[in-house]
């Protein structure tokens, strides 16, 4: 793993530099490899490829603190922060301004995100038998915990289903963003979402930590435990239903509703008050994201919707209503206890 040997049963933390600053400082991604006493497969958990996205980083931290090398089957390849660029200035983006989920898999030479992501793919991506990438909603912007994953590859179903959120999306993957450049090259990849960015969510990172281990359960990683996963509750679309004037932006509904179509969503109106509007939804789906800034412009994307066939949007009403009974129920260690081998 980038180029350095760690032994059998040891956690080491290895630094992959990726580029110097203006003052000729170095700057590199830390890297934490535990390497099992067993062999097998090779999981890593990356966050943060956006920088400004924090609830992975806590996530990674805790998930590392619950697995034992001696106890593990496999290496656990775990990266916080993937784009320190980002999070030193909390900031989404590179300081050139673009995107690292939209430049893999880089190349040697161009722009900094062409040659981060670069390093980071032949360095650390390549290594690896399967992926958990971690993201939160946008600034100003909250998303219900949720995975985005491509269901045609029946290793990543199979890791989605492990994983347990209320909501799966089967996503098209974007050209340039680390989970098609992955696949491509054939590593499934599971994309989280949930939260918001510059915010530590914790039920969101609580469900982050055990879909991890759930996955490496499955991967025969860790020790398995007698569990039912839910059924899985395919999201049959999405769609963002955007504000239709500008002004102040009340919300009616809550992240995990169910809305009928039709149903009011939010309200704008100007700051005087003398006109007002409201926002439908299109049709009956589920809120999985909105924006949480009651400011809104014309054309500002309010609410994500998911939508399913009539007896998925039960079962997913279901799920996300057990979930949410749950989200006060934190203590992670007490859920799993043990996460090694038998």
């Amino acid at each position: 793993m980038a180029g350095t040997e760690v032994p059998v049963g040891e956690r080491r933390t290895l630094d992959l530099e990726v580029a110097q600053l203006y003052t000729h400082a170095a700057l590199s991604i830390p890297v934490e490899v535990v390497n099992g006493r067993y062999a097998g497969p090779v999981l890593l958990v990356a966050a943060a490829i956006h920088g400004d996205e924090l609830n992975g980083v806590e996530a990674v931290r805790q998930l590392l603190a619950l697995v034992d090398p001696l106890k593990l089957r496999g290496t656990l390849v775990a990266v916080p922060v993937v784009n320190v660029f980002g999070f030193i200035h909390k900031s989404r983006y590179l300081p050139d301004r673009r995107d690292l989920n939209r430049s893999f898999p880089g190349s040697e030479k161009g722009s900094i995100a062409a040659r981060l992501a670069h390093q980071f793919f032949e360095g650390v991506v390549r290594h690896c038998s399967h992926i958990i990438d971690l993201h939160t909603g946008a600034v100003h912007r909250t998303n219900l915990p949720q995975l985005r994953v491509n269901l045609n590859n029946p290793i990543s179903a199979e890791m989605a289903t492990a994983f347990d959120v209320p909501v799966v999306i089967n996503a098209a993957t974007r050209d340039g963003s680390l989970r098609a450049e992955a696949e491509k090259a054939g590593i499934p990849v599971l994309t989280y979402e949930g939260g918001e960015a510059l915010r530590f969510d914790p039920a969101a990172i609580n469900l982050a930590v055990k879909g991890c281990l759930r996955v490496m359960r499955d991967l025969k990683m860790l020790r398995a435990r007698a569990r039912k996963p839910s059924a899985v509750v395919i999201a049959q679309s999405t769609s963002w239903v955007r504000a239709e004037q500008n002004g102040t932006f009340r919300s009616l509904v809550q992240l995990g509703d169910r809305v009928r179509k039709g149903q009011a969503l939010a309200r704008i109106c100007a700051p005087l008050g003398h006109s007002e509007c409201e926002i439908l939804a299109p049709k009956e789906g589920i809120v999985i994201g909105h924006q949480t800034l009651p400011l809104a412009n014309e054309g500002d994307a309010l609410f994500h919707l998911a939508y399913f066939e009539r007896s998925g949007a039960d079962e997913a009403q279901a799920q996300i209503d057990t979930f949410l009974d749950d989200v006060s129920e934190l203590n992670v260690v007490t859920d799993l206890e043990e996460p090694g081998l038998a």
